[in-house]
């Protein structure tokens, strides 16, 4: 094996150590918190969502930490938990901001993590990128349905789809497949950042999906 290799081995697992420790920390320091809390019956069950968004962080852990997406990636989705501590009523000096943030930041968390995993299923990914276009670049339904069909035709939505003799990769099919770097070095396995970058692209290049899947029509590729 290459030392080079090995190094970037090494360096990986120090990183994920590190995000390891600091997620315990956090989960320490909120349960701290937490025997603090006086809850109401109204308050209860958003205590118990939040930690059961703990439980399914620690079951996701490679998903949520080892693919390292970014911290930006945050869609907001229909039907997406709102998770907050409103409700929460703290009888000690611990400022509730601090409260607020951290558990904040868990339910940040636990809704990429979501998102990644829906997007790893054909309608998930259809749903992550109708979510994005619209927040990001407010294209409505016409520019999604020519994306559906542009993306269909190139990958049929799979995020593992690869052309071995011209190197393509992902949903948006990118070529050469490292463009997708820009957005996050995560793009092989994450299907959040391949949707991501495929609308940079398209948004840069045609200003529309349309626009795009036009240019495929007429030159098979866009």
């Amino acid at each position: 094996m290459a030392p080079y290799v090995k190094k970037d081995r090494v360096q990986k697992g120090v990183a994920m150590m590190s995000k390891v420790r600091t997620f315990v920390a956090a989960i320490g320091e909120f349960f701290t918190a937490l025997g603090q809390v006086k809850l109401s019956r109204r308050s209860r069950p958003a205590l118990w969502v939040v930690i059961a968004s703990m439980v399914f962080l620690g079951t996701a852990q490679p998903t949520a930490y080892g693919l390292e997406f970014p911290m930006t990636s945050r869609l907001e989705l229909p039907n997406s938990a709102n998770l907050t501590s409103k409700s929460f009523t703290v009888k000690s000096s611990w400022p509730m901001v601090a409260l607020s943030s951290q558990l904040s930041e868990m339910a940040i968390v636990a809704d990429m993590s979501r998102q990644v995993e829906m997007a790893r299923t054909v309608p998930g990914a259809k749903r992550v990128a109708k979510a994005f276009m619209k927040a990001r670049y407010s294209w409505g339904e016409r520019q999604y349905t020519c994306l559906n069909s542009l993306w269909t035709k190139e990958s049929h939505w799979n995020y593992r789809a690869h052309n071995y003799r011209s190197g393509a990769h992902g949903i948006p099919q990118a070529l050469p497949a490292s463009k997708m770097e820009v957005i996050s070095d995560d793009w092989r396995t994450n299907p959040v950042t391949q949707i991501r970058w495929g609308l940079h692209y398209i948004d840069l290049r045609y200003e529309t999906p349309c626009r795009a899947w036009s240019k495929f029509q007429r030159s098979r590729y866009y």
